[in-house]
This record gives C-alpha cells, structure tokens and sequence, in this order.
C-alpha cells in the first residue's frame, strides 16, 4: 500500500519540495526517509506544507533567474576537445555527458550530467549543438567541436611494396 508524504526537497521523477505524494514502500523505507527527503504526511505536517511551497517559489524564482543567465552566457560558447582518432578519422571512443560535464566544469559552469542532453554518445568528428536543460526546465545550448588530437588526422602507414625487379632490357633482335 502506498503511503502520503510530504516532501522536504525535490525528488527527480516524484514531486517538488511541499508537494503530497504517494510512493511504494521500499522508496520510502530506503531512500526518501533515511535521506530526510520527506516526512509522513499527517495534519501536524501539512502545516509545514504552506511554508514549504513558500520557501520552493522564491527559491524557483532565483533557480529560473540564474539559469536565464547561464543559458544567455553560453548560447553562443564553442568548446573545442581533442580525440585520438584511427588514420580513417573514426574516434577510438565516444564523448559521453561526463566528458561534457568535465568540459564545461573546465570553463567554470558547474553542470550535472543530468543535465546534459545528448541522445547517445557523440561518436563523430566534427561540431554537435549540445542541449542542455538547466534549473526550472530552462533550456540552453552550446556548439562542441570535437576535433583529432593535434588538429590533424595521422597518416596513413602504408606497407612498403618490393621495388619491382627491373625490367630486363629486351632488345629485339631479330634471329
């Protein structure tokens, strides 16, 4: 049987934090209550409710502020990653959302990978708009260049073929 919580903070995939929810048993016993994420819902704690539901759209409001700041900041940003690439131009790897994350870590935007929305790994040379879905679902975007380590596709090696044994000089003589 489900059981009303009331949540503390925002669960991914269950509610926002004041909201009354219902989850199985085993969510509660072992994540939502031993993290202090929600409380059982009873009168004495929907009185809380209000206050909670103040406190998450002032807190929304600043969240939706800021990432409208991010999302205008980087808009127009172009990260540029090196890969080790075969001489054919094929990645020996992909770019993953963690690889993305770190990159933008590496510029000093402080992203989860969560965040990141790229269907599959990028598994392809070449320049990728990346979305991205920040805080309060506001949607954001860059270009990620992903390019051969050393700006340059290795050559080729190609097999030393045997000089061919010189032609014997065949003068036609007539017999």
């Amino acid at each position: 049987m489900k059981q009303q919580l009331l949540l503390l903070e925002d669960v991914d995939g269950l509610g926002r934090s004041g909201d009354v929810v219902t989850a199985k048993p085993g969510f509660i016993r072992n994540f939502l209550l031993p993290q202090q994420k929600a409380v059982i819902a009873d009168k004495h704690t929907l009185k809380m409710q209000a206050r909670l539901k103040a406190e998450r759209e002032k807190k929304a409001l600043v969240d939706r502020k800021e990432s409208a700041e991010l999302a205008e900041k980087i808009k127009d940003m172009v990260i540029v990653t090196e890969v080790k690439v075969d001489p054919d131009g094929k990645m020996y790897g992909s770019v993953t959302t963690l690889d993305i994350a770190r990159l933008l870590q590496g510029k000093g935007y402080q992203l989860e990978r969560k965040n990141i929305l790229i269907p599959q790994p990028l598994k392809n040379l070449g320049s990728h708009t990346i979305n991205l879905k920040l805080k309060e679902g506001v949607p954001a975007s860059f270009t990620l260049e992903i390019q051969p380590e050393g700006g340059i596709l290795p050559q080729k090696k190609t097999v030393a073929q045997p000089a061919e044994a010189q032609s014997e000089d065949t003068s036609s003589t007539e017999e």
